[in-house]
């Protein structure tokens, strides 16, 4: 399984993830850029205006509060990037072979110190993804039936990978504070 690398961004910290998927880029693209497709492993609901510029709508996850963010690009069915709070998230599609794609997910992060935490949290959720584009059953991120946040969390920070911010919905004295 891909946990992800912790890598440099155009001078920021980032999280960087790849999956290969037997489908068409034009199947991902509507599981990654949709609000229907997102539904089934994205951690939060999500209304957006479909063009650069747009606003996007973050709604529905149990540990943070709704937000917005803004559309950097969209252009499908190869690319979409926003905003989410001081992060931007980055979803570039690729051809592989005759039939399959893919996916590059990177998360621009505001502070090095999330790296661990949001890491976690993308295995969980592209685990999800996974599912769903295998036509599996795929509860999303915060079902009974993903994979275990706090196992993941440990795992990168076991890797090295930056740690110590904050876990929302977690009580502060119980956050990991490693480098």
């Amino acid at each position: 399984m891909d946990l992800g690398t912790s890598i440099e961004h155009r001078g920021r910290p980032a999280v960087r993830f790849e999956r290969v998927y037997d489908h068409p880029v034009e199947r991902v693209w509507e599981a990654v850029a949709t609000p229907g497709g997102l539904a089934h492993w994205f951690p939060s609901a999500v209304e957006l205006e479909p063009h650069a510029g747009g606003k996007i709508t973050f709604s529905g996850d149990p540990n943070l509060e709704t937000m917005t963010g803004t559309v950097v690009a969209f252009e499908p069915p190869r690319r979409l990037a926003f905003t989410w709070g001081g992060d931007e998230l980055h979803f570039d599609l690729e051809p592989v072979g005759d039939h399959g794609c893919r996916l590059t997910l990177v998360n621009v992060l505001e502070r090095a110190d999330t790296a661990a935490r949001n890491a976690a949290g993308w295995t969980v959720c592209l685990a999800e993804l996974d599912k769903h584009l295998a036509g599996a059953a795929a509860g999303g991120p915060h079902s009974d039936t993903a994979l275990p946040w706090r196992q993941m969390y440990e795992a990168h920070v076991s890797s090295g990978m930056p740690s110590g911010a904050p876990i929302p919905g977690a009580p502060q004295e119980t956050t990991d504070t490693a480098n």
